[in-house]
């Protein structure tokens, strides 16, 4: 019962959302995450610790509530652009869209190598595939977690599709993910895949914000595995627009095991994350728990102090 209610509800707010004038379904996702905020959910609890470690705990209870309800205004503003997407233009979100480091995405390009863009969940990722497509010139593959109902997971898929990506399940599908991923890739394809957060919990240890979690090491394996150019890029609202950071393509050959030379790279990837999700911390739309001891009971809990390496004596 509770997953059909689920998927009713995205239904009419794909219905509803989109019929309303841009400027009052702005005000409305805006309203509508500040409300969360005040109701105090598990979500905005986690939201706000995870806040507190992005900000270094620097922030007074006063300037992390405020930021925390930016960054619940900034997650409503995503469902409510995701609702509309389909009918705004490629045209108003190309003219809409900022590119910071083109240039690494020019080159990889230019050398005919698949690309693996590496994403957090920050900002408008569906925006920028639209803007990511039409530099293409065709679509981009990316990995669909198979949500519940089943109904709900087509209705994503089919909304993605429409914007012209192509979607393949992470499991349940005709063949392995990973296989069709590959085979892309090989063959020029280019692929984004969300890596922020490890919900197999078998990930590659990192540390991310100066605390240690896991990341999926997926996109560095499949990029070493065939040649692609691993890019992070994070998405940020700018204004009424978006704008996309790339950053510089992370090292995946060279001697070493190649185990080794995935967890490096997933460390890079998570450094490029941190480096510009903090310049808008409130894009950064994490609901759940990334650290292990940072769950949703209040302010992060300090990190353990480092012992200093003891003096030699001589």
């Amino acid at each position: 019962m509770l997953a059909r209610l689920t998927d009713a509800g995205y239904a009419a707010g794909w219905r509803v959302v989109r019929l309303l004038p841009e400027p009052v379904a702005r005000a409305g996702s805006a309203a509508a995450g500040a409300l969360a905020v005040r109701r105090g959910g598990r979500g905005a609890r986690q939201l706000r610790a995870n806040l507190d470690v992005v900000t270094g705990g620097s922030l007074d209870d006063a300037a992390l509530d405020a930021l925390t309800r930016r960054a619940m205004q900034s997650y409503a503003r995503y469902w409510q652009e995701a609702f509309r997407l389909p009918t705004l233009s490629t045209e108003r979100i190309l003219t809409g869209s900022a590119i910071r480091g083109r240039e690494h995405l020019e080159r990889a390009r230019a050398e005919g190598r698949g690309i693996v863009l590496a994403l957090p969940h920050s900002g408008n990722w569906d925006a920028a595939g639209v803007w990511l497509i039409a530099w293409l010139g065709g679509p981009f593959l990316t990995v669909a977690e198979r949500l519940r109902p089943e109904s709900l997971y087509r209705r994503f898929v089919a909304f993605r599709e429409r914007l012209g990506m192509r979607v393949v399940p992470l499991t349940g599908g005709e063949r392995p993910s990973s296989t069709v991923l590959r085979e892309w890739l090989a063959d020029g394809g280019t692929a984004c895949l969300l890596m922020d957060r490890d919900l197999s919990g078998s990930g590659v240890p990192v540390t991310f914000f100066g605390r240690r979690t896991t990341m999926p090491g997926g996109p560095a394996l499949v990029a070493a595995q065939t040649g692609a150019t691993l890019l992070p890029a994070v998405c940020q609202f700018d204004g009424t627009g978006w704008q996309f950071v790339v950053h510089p393509p992370v090292p995946l050959d060279g001697p070493g095991r190649l185990r080794d030379r995935v967890s490096g790279a997933t460390q890079q990837v998570a450094d490029a994350f941190a480096t510009t999700i903090a310049e808008r911390p409130e894009d950064w739309h994490v609901l759940g728990r990334v650290w292990p001891e940072v769950g949703p009971e209040g302010r992060a809990p300090a990190l353990p102090a480092v012992s200093a390496p003891p003096a030699e004596v001589g």
